[in-house]
């Protein structure tokens, strides 16, 4: 704190203000002296904790725009997007080969009659175990 001033200074300092001062109220103003120096030190600390937290805002808010910047231009996106549209062409298409046999199968079973002595069999929902069992005429 006191780099700039030698020991001799210092002693010299301490003897005018015994002198000016007064030994009666030396006492006084080395208190009012070391206040205000608390008060100097407490502003120097204030001043550089706000300077910091500026720092770190304008850090933080660069951050946040290149995170920003990285989500717009994201190469992983672009590539699931472009997957997610050969998956969608992949499913239509397997829909379409699944779908194809069912339908052509329905086709030939409605033009094939059963002939003489053969059964049309048909889908018809379970019958519960302890259902009684109803014939028709």
């Amino acid at each position: 704190m006191f780099d700039f001033f030698s020991w001799q200074h210092l002693s010299i300092m301490l003897v005018v203000a015994l002198v000016v001062v007064g030994p009666k109220d030396l006492p006084r103003l080395m208190n009012m002296a070391g206040k205000w120096a608390g008060k100097a030190r407490a502003m120097a600390t204030e001043f550089r904790r706000s300077f910091d937290e500026m720092a770190r805002e304008s850090e933080l808010a660069e951050l946040r725009k290149e995170i920003e910047d990285l989500k717009k231009n994201n190469p992983v996106n672009d590539l699931a997007n472009s997957m997610a549209s050969v998956e969608s062409e992949v499913n239509s298409s397997m829909e379409a080969v699944h779908t194809a046999p069912a339908q052509a199968a329905e086709s030939v079973a409605e033009i094939v009659e059963p002939r003489s002595g053969e059964f049309a069999v048909t889908e018809s929902a379970p019958r519960p175990h302890n259902a009684p069992i109803v014939e028709t005429p």
